[in-house]
């Protein structure tokens, strides 16, 4: 868990599952439809720190072995792309997030 200076005050709070695809577990579930896996590991993240909901902004990055994210996980670093962008000014940043993280999994 990492806490960033983000909103009003309140600090983003993430936490980071990356499940197997082909896992026991998931396997029937992600042949069927993509990122469920991510989006159940997702919202396992977003129970388990639910106490944190009236001081943090939590952020479930949930992402699966062959590359599906959950919904949050993409909007989330996406926000963090653009403030990227913002400090930098290449609009470039959010892809190289993304391709980083990318790698970083495989």
């Amino acid at each position: 868990m990492t806490l960033l200076p983000w909103n009003s005050g309140r600090s983003a709070t993430w936490d980071v599952a990356v499940v197997d695809t082909l896992g026991n577990a998931y396997r029937q579930q992600s042949g069927v439809t993509s990122a469920s896996a991510a989006e159940t590991a997702a919202v396992r993240k977003t129970t388990k720190y639910s106490s944190f909901s009236g001081t943090h902004d939590f952020f479930p990055v949930a992402t699966e072995t062959l590359g599906p994210m959950s919904v949050s996980a993409q909007e989330f670093l996406t926000q963090i792309g653009r403030r990227l962008t913002d400090a930098t000014t290449d609009p470039r940043e959010t892809t190289f997030l993304f391709q980083r993280l990318s790698v970083a999994i495989q």
